[in-house]
């Protein structure tokens, strides 16, 4: 008979269930509940960190320009 060396506390029982609970959220259907808006806000930051650099470093009248040339080199312009 093998005996669990664990004593049975209120916090040992509440520490298993929480486990339990957080593994079931991690393999579950709802496991990627809240990613949407996290990913998001990410995609947000990232995309604002590189206009403001674009335009920290001067850089939008060059772009623009070489957008344009580009686009009178497709159209024959």
């Amino acid at each position: 008979m093998t005996k669990n060396l664990e004593p049975e506390t209120s916090t040992g029982t509440a520490l298993r269930g929480r486990v339990r609970t957080v593994a079931s959220r991690m393999r579950g259907r709802d496991r990627d509940a809240g990613a949407g808006f996290v990913e998001y806000a990410g995609l947000m930051i990232l995309i604002a960190g590189i206009f403001t650099l674009i335009d920290g470093l001067g850089l939008d009248g060059l772009i623009s320009g070489a957008i344009l040339d580009a686009v009178n080199q497709v159209i024959g312009g």
